[in-house]
């Protein structure tokens, strides 16, 4: 069926929406717009003039080609190469969605769509809805097909498990940033006891490669560890300097409401590093280089004025 002038403003009034909801419950920005293209081919094959609430039909449709992709992914993921982390996000990017309270803040950190990869299908889907878009338990029940207490027991189980995941309380944005500063400070001193000092003792580092960038699949543990892959990304390296074709600018960002280093290679975003600072120090360190999960975030900072480096040269 050919869409109305007024359908096609609706679907366009309520992109932005969606691809946010997409988002945090796929943890990938191509895939999340992949998802609202198809939700759109839905809306168009429709018969729009009988659809009451066309928000609720869009969300639903969505929302469930949403949990289909997360059943999927999950066999994907066992056969990704190292270990997976979400796309990260830079900050102003629409689809991280609202940012008007706490919770929706909290609920898009890089620390949360981390944890969100441990929940179920329905359990991330909840807590997203709710958590971060304010959905009633009324409408997620009728976009699940579930009860409405089904919904409230499934968020308050999801709940559970992302504040077991966390532990920690996180700081405001400029005690991050200044940890931020003493973190590349501490990282290109050459020594591991000032790094050691800004971590917790429970702290772990991860990387995202895909497969096409070096990066180890085990995850660094304890404070020590981290401390020591740390220093050695930041010692200089002719060996490094081949793997990526040259010596990388870094930047002070933020993304996904994390403090984050973004290296620049020629104009070319080739990694991202979120700090998970908390009230007792870092708590984690994740790097995203598959160049794949780094399309969005190139565009995004070609189109932005980004100042000076904080660093010229990584190595």
């Amino acid at each position: 069926m050919s869409l109305t002038a007024q359908d096609v403003h609706r679907f366009e009034a309520a992109r932005p929406r969606l691809e946010a909801i997409a988002y945090r419950l796929l943890g990938s920005a191509s895939e999340a717009e992949d998802a609202v293209q198809e939700t759109f081919l839905r809306w168009q094959a429709a018969e729009t003039e009988r659809i009451r609430v066309p928000e609720a039909w869009l969300t639903k449709v969505l929302t469930r080609l949403c949990l289909n992709q997360l059943a999927s992914a999950r066999a994907r993921r066992e056969t990704y190469v190292g270990a997976w982390l979400p796309e990260p996000l830079l900050a102003g990017d629409p689809m991280l969605g609202p940012a008007d309270t706490a919770e929706q803040r909290d609920a898009v950190s890089y620390a949360v769509l981390v944890l969100l990869e441990r929940l179920s299908p329905n359990e991330r889907a909840v807590y997203v809805l709710r958590e971060a878009f304010d959905y009633p338990h009324r409408e997620i029940a009728a976009i699940l097909d579930l009860s409405e207490s089904a919904s409230q027991q499934i968020l308050h189980r999801a709940k559970e498990h992302v504040a077991a995941g966390r532990r920690r309380t996180p700081v405001d944005e400029a005690a991050a940033r200044r940890v931020l500063d003493e973190f590349l400070a501490a990282a290109t001193s050459g020594r591991t006891e000032p790094l050691v000092r800004l971590l917790t003792q429970d702290a772990v580092a991860v990387g995202d490669g895909g497969g096409k960038v070096p990066a180890r699949a085990k995850a660094f543990e304890g404070a020590l560890a981290v401390a020591k892959l740390v220093r050695g990304l930041f010692v200089p390296s002719r060996a490094k300097r081949a793997v990526v074709g040259g010596s990388p600018a870094l930047y002070a960002t933020t993304a996904n409401g994390e403090p984050a280093l973004l290296a620049v290679l020629d104009g070319r975003v080739i990694g991202v590093m979120c700090l998970e600072v908390t009230s007792e120090g870092i708590a984690a360190v994740r790097s995203q280089v598959n160049p794949d999960k780094l399309e969005r975030v190139a565009r995004q900072w070609a189109a932005t004025d980004h100042g000076e480096p904080l660093l010229a040269t990584t190595f």
